[in-house]
């Protein structure tokens, strides 16, 4: 699903299957990148829809990842595997995916095991911008929902895009969730002032209105 110029929707219950969390792409000339990357069991649907809006020249050269839960980061190594890109994520939460830690990752509640996995880029500060072909994401920690959350922004034109990916929550002990940590990441959401909001689980937000009624509603 194209949700503006640039930006699709390419994973998640309507696009591949229903225990993803949604996988968005972001083309930014002749390099892309992917956020999050769903539990990995609809792999060749996830390619598909690629295909479908990314020309084969164009290489996507990170997957960035949101947090570590297994409906987010599940299939990314089969995506590394299969386009050769860089896996990011927070060090804070890259530590439960490098120990293949099922319960922390939340792959038990899907009845999986998650395999360790192998971060290339661990960002380790509050802030880091990544520069990717013409453009840039910015990635801001954002713990609460877990350790090592991370939100991801960046300008399209005019538009001020948030990758909010589990701004919902929930809140689970298992996890490690932090209700203090979680409270002061939702304003600062709330401050980054977005055009658009692409959330993990409940769809597409537009307008800045709508973005910050939505974010408000789990305060």
């Amino acid at each position: 699903m194209k949700i503006i110029e640039n930006l699709w929707q390419v994973g998640g219950a309507e696009y591949t299957t229903v225990e993803d969390a949604a996988v968005y792409l972001v083309r930014f000339g002749e390099k892309a990148v992917l956020i999050d990357a769903g539990c990995g069991n609809a792999q060749e649907a996830l390619s598909e829809n690629i295909a479908e809006v990314l020309p084969s020249e164009v290489e996507i050269e990170y997957l960035l990842l949101t947090h570590c839960h297994y409906d987010h980061t599940g299939g990314a190594e089969a995506v590394r595997n299969r386009y050769g890109c860089r896996i990011a994520a927070h060090e804070l939460d890259a530590a439960f995916l490098e120990n293949g830690d099922s319960t922390v990752t939340a792959a038990n509640w899907y009845g999986a095991r998650m395999n360790p996995l192998k971060i290339d880029h661990k960002i380790k500060d509050k802030e880091e911008t990544f520069q990717v072909g013409m453009g840039n994401l910015t990635a801001y920690h954002c713990p609460g929902h877990s350790p090592g959350s991370v939100v991801y922004f960046t300008q399209i034109d005019s538009k001020r895009v948030l990758f909010g990916q589990d701004v919902h929550g929930p809140l689970e002990a298992s996890f490690l969730s932090n209700r203090e940590n979680y409270v002061r990441s939702l304003k600062f959401m709330m401050g980054l002032d977005a055009d658009v909001l692409c959330e993990g689980h409940f769809g597409i937000y537009r307008g800045k209105e709508k973005v910050s009624r939505f974010i408000q509603s789990y305060l």
